[in-house]
C-alpha cells in the first residue's frame, strides 16, 4: 500500500470519528485512543484536533500527489528518450 493510500485511509477514519462526535453532546463522555489506553477527553477539543488533523492530511495527500505526477511525468519523459536512442539508426554502407 502506498503512503498516500495510507493516508487517504486514516482521512477517511478521521472523518468517521468527526461524524460520530458530530452526533453526540457535549455533556456525553467521549474517549480519545492513546497506544492502547482509551483517555476521557473534551468533545469539543477532540472534534478540533481531529479536523486539524484531516486538514494536515488532505495537505499531505495533495503534496503527494503532485508529486506522483512530476514522477510520472519524468518517468515518461526518460521512457521517450530511451526510446530514442534504442532505435536503429540508419547507416548507408
Amino acid at each position: 500500500m502506498t503512503q498516500k493510500q495510507q493516508l487517504e485511509i486514516e482521512a477517511s477514519e478521521t472523518d468517521k470519528a468527526v461524524s460520530e462526535l458530530d452526533k453526540v453532546t457535549d455533556q456525553t463522555p467521549v474517549y480519545k485512543s492513546v497506544g492502547s489506553l482509551l483517555i476521557k477527553s473534551d468533545r469539543q477539543a477532540l472534534l478540533a484536533e481531529l479536523k486539524e488533523r484531516k486538514e494536515l492530511l488532505g495537505t499531505r495527500v495533495t503534496v503527494l500527489g503532485r508529486q506522483e505526477e512530476r514522477t510520472k511525468e519524468r518517468i515518461k519523459e526518460l521512457q521517450e528518450k530511451l526510446q530514442e536512442k534504442l532505435r536503429p539508426t540508419s547507416s548507408s554502407n
